[in-house]
């Protein structure tokens, strides 16, 4: 496969470059090392008791998660899911997406979860442009633990995964896209636009399926990009859950279609985890606690 021709011949859409309100919304909510963490939402998930809901309470009920929220951008896909986000948030900004219209549920695979997908991808690379690293979560993610404990310090670009062989290194690991911890710098910058271009070779696939096709590309390891693969220890889903509570950081609803499907086994995932907090600290480390999710994920 040569996408050798393509990869510089565009640059990102630069309504995020050049837009001082996202400049002002990144600015306010980075960390020190100019770091911060987004997530993206559309109307269907902004309903009151949705995923939205479930995901900032997750926040609050996990071990030194409370004050991440002061670094969470919500990038709102439309009108209804960019109110519920000013209600509910301190940081949010709405992408402009002319012609389109992501209120709706967009259903796995259609034309307009691919447009919504890569859309993502395009605006991600333009954070990055902007000088800024990133922990990007899906908003189907809970978070339990403070992630950047876990992080590998040497990686450009670090990822979660739907399974993990217990390598981090390991191209051959099943990457998930719906989470990832990138750095800003030229080979990132580089990466995403090379991978948002890689769309084009394959126009039926998604982000998370393209990089998995372009991951040993040797313009990657030509660029020296330093790709790093999380632990499902850590970094769980409903593919493969994280078995130790002790441990966990996030949980994501992948493998879990439907968005009833999700909100539904994200209630009893946040169960769980009350009833483990509940515990002594003593009791916590003796506990074989087992989540009860995932159940009934598939139509």
């Amino acid at each position: 496969m040569n996408l050798g021709y393509q990869v510089f011949d565009s640059g990102f859409m630069h309504q995020a470059d050049h837009d001082p309100k996202l400049k002002s919304v990144l600015k306010s909510a980075s960390m020190n090392n100019k770091t911060v963490i987004i997530t993206t939402l559309n109307g269907a998930w902004a309903e009151p008791g949705y995923i939205f809901d479930l995901f900032l309470e997750s926040f609050q009920l996990g071990i030194q998660t409370q004050k991440l929220l002061n670094h969470l951008v919500v990038i709102t896909l439309d009108q209804k899911a960019h109110a519920r986000c000013l209600a509910l948030n301190k940081h949010c900004y709405q992408l402009e997406t002319k012609g389109d219209n992501f209120t709706s549920e967009a259903f796995f695979m259609t034309p307009k979860y691919l447009h919504m997908m890569w859309r993502r991808t395009e605006f991600l690379g333009s954070v990055l442009e902007m000088g800024y690293n990133f922990v990007f979560t899906d908003t189907d993610i809970m978070w339990f633990r403070n992630p950047f404990k876990q992080f590998h310090k040497d990686a450009d670009f670090q990822i979660a995964c739907d399974s993990f062989n217990g390598k981090s290194y390991d191209l051959n690991n099943r990457a998930n896209g719906g989470f990832k911890y990138v750095k800003s710098n030229k080979r990132t910058i580089w990466f995403y636009k090379f991978w948002f271009n890689s769309r084009n070779a394959y126009p039926k696939s998604h982000d998370q399926d393209v990089f998995d096709k372009i991951k040993k590309h040797p313009f990657i390891s030509n660029m020296k990009l330093k790709i790093r693969f999380l632990s499902t220890s850590y970094f769980g889903g409903f593919c493969q859950p994280s078995k130790d509570l002790n441990k966990v950081s996030t949980m994501h609803a992948n493998c879990c279609v439907g968005l009833n499907n999700k909100v539904n086994n994200l209630i009893m995932l946040l169960k769980d985890w009350k009833k483990y907090m509940a515990l002594s600290e003593n009791e916590k480390k003796q506990s074989h606690l087992s989540w009860s999710v995932p159940q009934n994920c598939w139509d």
